[in-house]
Order: structure tokens, then C-alpha cells, then sequence
């Protein structure tokens, strides 16, 4: 199996004046292509600088991250952009939709920034809204959505470019527990579906929805621990997208 994401020895310090603060002290692991995997560790553990870091939005101070066999840590500014777009598909807490844009124009960005034609990216983001159950939204403005509903166009935007990994944020951070399961659910169909998916969060129930644990504390990995079959929480299809579960506002 292909390795996806490969960090090496990674480090981070921030100068805060005359302090400095060990964010990341030597993080090394490698995730391979089709894993889901969870980076949990409590509020300022290092797990949100590692996100940006593995999201070509930050470097390290020392180290290197890899992705798809790329080091990230010294590609340029503009490469890193686009990597940005045609490589990783971001899903965030607070879900950064443009409140003036419909769902369909929300998801059509990404495919804007990489050039896509206007016939053919509205096509794409209309099968993609399709695929995460909402081809009926397509017209609506996020504040005429729920907050589950605003998480399945943010997804939707995600898959845009086909990208190599989807790097999730805190997903659920911003839903209720019901719809937050719907969410883990859609995430848990794209990676049966073949996707890398790489979510953040402090939330053991959230992170046991992953194959493996990736722990970190005080800017260092504790432990990597595989789930068993048996200690994951079960997904079926009717969970999903396509079952509609939890359909109306919660969805």
C-alpha cells in the first residue's frame, strides 16, 4: 500500500516574545493510502499545529512531512497552493462557506480555482451535492441551511478535485450529537468508497469511528493505536447519505 501522509521527526516552535512554546517536539508516523485515521489529543496538544503543518498551511520548524511522496516543508508558495486545492479536500469546524454563494457555487470554488470550465464544474458540484444528499439544497444559502446540512456542502467542496486526502477538522465540533453521527457516517461511506481521511479531534467517540488513533500529548505521539474490528463503531448505509437518516433539520 502506497504511504499518503509521511511525517518526519517534525517540529514546531513559536517565538512569543521571550518565550518559546515546543508546539511539536519530533512527530514521526506515516499514513497509508485508504486508511481513516484520528489525531486526538486534548487542547493544546500539538494536534491542531500538526494539521496545518499536514495541510501545506503551515511549516514546521524542523522536520519534514510528505504527501503522495511530496515533501511539503519546502515546496514553494505557489505549489503549495496547489496542492491546497487539487490535493487535499478540507472540512472544518465552522464550516467556511461563503455566506453569499448558494451550496451548488460553494462547492463550484475549488473547481474555479483549478481552471474547471463553468458548464462542466456546475455539473460536477451538482453530482457531488447528489452524492452527499443534498440535490435538493442546491440553490440555498448556507443561512437557509442546518448545521448538517452546511457539513454535507463543506464535504461536497472537499471532493471537489478528487483530492488524495480528505483532512477533517473537528467535523462535528459545531453539530449536535445526533447529526454529528450523520456526518461521521458520510465520512466512514467516502473512506469505504476508497478516500484517505485524516480527522482531528480531542473526541474519543468521534476517533473510534477510525481503523487507528494516532495519540498526542504535549507535542509528542503517546501512542498509535489500531482499532479492532470489533472496538469500531459500526457503520451501516442507512447511516449515510444516500439512507437519508436524520433527513430534515438536523440533517
Amino acid at each position: 500500500m502506497a504511504v499518503m501522509f509521511a511525517a518526519r521527526e517534525v517540529r514546531k516552535v513559536y517565538d512569543m516574545g521571550t518565550v518559546q512554546v515546543h508546539a511539536l517536539r519530533g512527530v514521526s508516523f506515516e499514513i497509508e493510502q485508504g486508511e481513516m485515521v484520528a489525531i486526538m489529543g486534548p487542547s493544546g496538544s500539538g494536534k491542531s499545529t500538526l494539521m496545518q503543518i499536514m495541510g501545506a498551511l503551515d511549516k514546521p520548524t524542523g522536520g519534514a512531512v510528505f504527501l503522495d511522496g511530496e515533501d511539503i516543508t519546502t515546496a514553494p508558495d505557489d505549489r503549495l497552493a496547489e496542492i491546497r486545492n487539487r490535493k487535499i479536500g478540507f472540512v472544518f469546524q465552522q464550516f467556511n462557506l461563503l455566506p453569499r454563494l448558494t451550496a451548488v457555487e460553494n462547492v463550484e470554488l475549488p473547481l474555479m480555482y483549478a481552471g474547471v470550465g463553468r458548464a462542466e464544474r456546475r455539473r460536477r458540484a451538482i453530482e457531488l451535492l447528489e452524492r452527499v444528499g443534498l440535490g435538493h439544497r442546491l440553490h440555498h444559502r448556507p443561512n437557509e441551511l442546518s448545521g448538517g446540512q452546511k457539513q454535507r456542502v463543506a464535504i461536497a467542496r472537499a471532493l471537489a478535485n478528487n483530492p488524495a486526502v480528505i483532512l477533517a477538522d473537528e467535523p462535528t465540533g459545531a453539530l449536535d450529537s445526533r447529526t454529528g453521527a450523520e456526518i461521521m457516517a458520510l465520512l466512514k461511506e467516502l473512506h469505504a468508497q476508497g478516500n484517505t481521511v485524516v480527522i482531528v479531534t480531542h473526541d474519543r467517540e468521534i476517533a473510534s469511528h477510525a481503523e487507528r488513533i494516532i495519540h498526542i500529548r504535549d507535542g509528542l505521539i503517546v501512542e498509535d493505536e489500531r482499532l479492532s474490528a470489533g472496538r469500531k463503531k459500526p457503520y451501516t448505509a442507512g447511516d449515510g447519505p444516500s439512507g437519508q437518516g436524520g433527513s430534515g433539520a438536523a440533517s
